[in-house]
């Protein structure tokens, strides 16, 4: 049963859809924030304003009963005195609820008169003040013109900033608002201190975040529907591709025709370069099949014929024993173990084993090899001097350069040579005959494998065309290299290059490095008997 957001189109919508969604949420919510805190500082500028020109009017001594209070279903206001009591309110009020002051009527009707300050004690009259007087009829005149008020006016109050603001619910014909009120406090006039409530109408505020809200919650989830899917969609076309070389690749893996390639598209992208790459192993997939079913089918034809040989001469011999051939036998018997050893060499090499790092002289190496081999037909001519350090597997060098001298045996005129050498930071090997050689052409194509070149199929001198595949694929191992060349006698010269042993003490051989030297050896001691 397939999941749900089992496709990368659905996990990468669901992805993109959640992460604007969050990104969206947080947005709307800052924006309500925002509009509405500027919302209510305008409704607080706006009761500042109210409360400041109640306050004014106070403060120039207007008698609460002639006070202008403002509508009170646009500001409503009200005034208190230092007890706390309505002394003042806008008319309409039915109920008002968060400024601390209930009340919606005074408790006694406001005067409409002017405070009239205490009486001012007369003098009394003197002597010397009737002379005065009666002389002084012209001054008493002249006061009468001042500019000043007159004698006993109130002086003008005064009163605070805003105070304070704070939410009140307010309910005017029957319908009940919320105001922000701004409150101050009037002080220096008669009958108080006061104080003033003024209040600014918060419907703006209110209706404009709730038409935000509104078109948030409608725009929001549409919003996110468009994103995910023009997401899915983007997504789809982007991994059609893919799909595509997934059907392929299912379809090769039926059919198991490796000749089948993956789509590429045009496109310079990552999904381009992985159809490359699918191509590219897929074609050394096919390689290394069409490899590996050659070899088979080689290995086959190579076991044929000396088992072939091998039975006959079995057959031949039980029917007429004084016929029977053994020393053939042995040979062909020989033959077959020295090509089963080579096949399975070559299957460990395949298979990726290593070479052991095992520091050995490679000079010493060539010499010990040189001295066993009394029964060659052509002596070889060992040219080593001083010592050739290498790191690496004693058995599989020592089967290098068995192969490279039987290869050189097999071609030679009269002389085959075994040269030791250092080379900056390589030790070279070199193994030369003086035979026709190798034609330029044919180089790189003879350490394939079942190779053979025209002159050398015979079976009669021995060899399955494997030993210089072996040799090449152990010197890979080894991090070194096999090549061939022209030789100064005209033949052949083969060369091995190996990296020279550094000065660090001995690194220990990996497992199943020494045993596969160890096979090699008792294939190497077989052959020589």
């Amino acid at each position: 049963m397939r999941r749900p957001f089992s496709s990368v189109r659905s996990r990468a919508a669901l992805a993109a859809t959640a992460v604007v969604a969050v990104a969206l949420v947080a947005a709307a919510f800052a924006l309500l924030f925002a509009l509405r805190s500027n919302l209510t500082d305008q409704a607080e500028r706006q009761a500042d304003q109210f409360s400041n020109e109640v306050a004014q009017r106070l403060a120039n001594q207007v008698p609460l009963g002639k006070l202008e209070l403002p509508d009170s279903d646009e500001h409503p206001t009200q005034v208190t005195d230092a007890r706390g009591r309505l002394v003042a309110a806008s008319e309409g009020i039915e109920k008002i609820t968060g400024t601390g002051v209930s009340a919606v009527r005074p408790a006694s009707p406001p005067s409409t008169t002017a405070p009239t300050p205490a009486p001012t004690p007369t003098p009394t009259p003197t002597g010397d003040d009737d002379d005065d007087d009666s002389g002084g009829d012209d001054d008493s005149g002249d006061d009468s013109d001042d500019d000043g008020p007159a004698p006993g006016a109130p002086a003008d109050g005064t009163f605070s900033p805003a105070e304070d603001h704070r939410d009140a619910s307010v309910t005017v014909d029957g319908r009940t608002v919320d105001y922000r009120f701004s409150t101050r406090r009037v002080t220096g006039v008669a009958g108080g201190p006061y104080t003033v409530h003024a209040g600014s109408s918060l419907d703006p505020r209110q209706s404009a975040v709730g038409a935000a809200t509104i078109a948030m919650a409608i725009g929001v989830p549409a919003l996110l529907v468009v994103v995910g899917g023009v997401t899915w969609l983007v997504t789809r076309r982007a991994l059609r591709p893919v799909e595509g070389i997934r059907r392929e690749m299912a379809a090769i893996t039926a059919s198991e025709d490796l000749t089948r390639r993956v789509p590429e598209p045009d496109t310079h992208d990552e999904v381009a370069r992985l159809a490359r790459t699918t191509n590219e192993t897929l074609t050394a997939l096919e390689a290394s099949v069409d490899r590996q079913r050659r070899f088979v089918a080689d290995a086959s034809h190579e076991l044929r014929s000396p088992i072939a040989s091998l039975r006959t001469q079995l057959e031949v011999g039980e029917a007429h024993p004084e016929l029977l051939d053994v020393p053939g036998a042995v040979a062909d018997t020989v033959r077959l173990q020295q090509l089963a050893a080579d096949l399975l060499l070559l299957a460990r090499l395949d298979a990726g084993e290593q070479a052991g790092r095992t520091r050995l002289d490679l000079a010493a190496l060539v010499r010990e090899e040189v001295s066993q081999r009394s029964t060659d037909r052509i002596p070889v001519t060992p040219d080593v001097r001083g010592s050739a350090e290498v790191a690496g597997s004693r058995g599989q060098l020592a089967r290098v350069l068995g192969n490279l001298l039987d290869n050189a045996q097999r071609h030679a005129a009269g002389e085959v040579r075994a040269t030791v050498r250092r080379d900056g930071g390589q030790v070279v090997l070199a193994v030369s005959d003086d035979g026709a050689g190798v034609p330029d052409a044919e180089r790189e194509r003879i350490f394939e494998r079942f190779v053979r070149l025209d002159d050398a199929r015979s079976r009669d001198d021995g060899g399955a065309g494997l030993g210089l595949a072996i040799a090449r694929d152990v010197a890979h191992r080894h991090g070194g290299t096999l090549d061939v060349g022209r030789a100064e006698a005209g033949g052949a010269l083969f060369e091995l290059r190996l990296p020279a042993a550094g000065r660090d003490p001995d690194r220990p051989v990996p497992a199943g490095a020494s045993a596969l030297g160890a096979v090699s050896a008792q294939v190497l001691g077989d052959r020589r008997e």
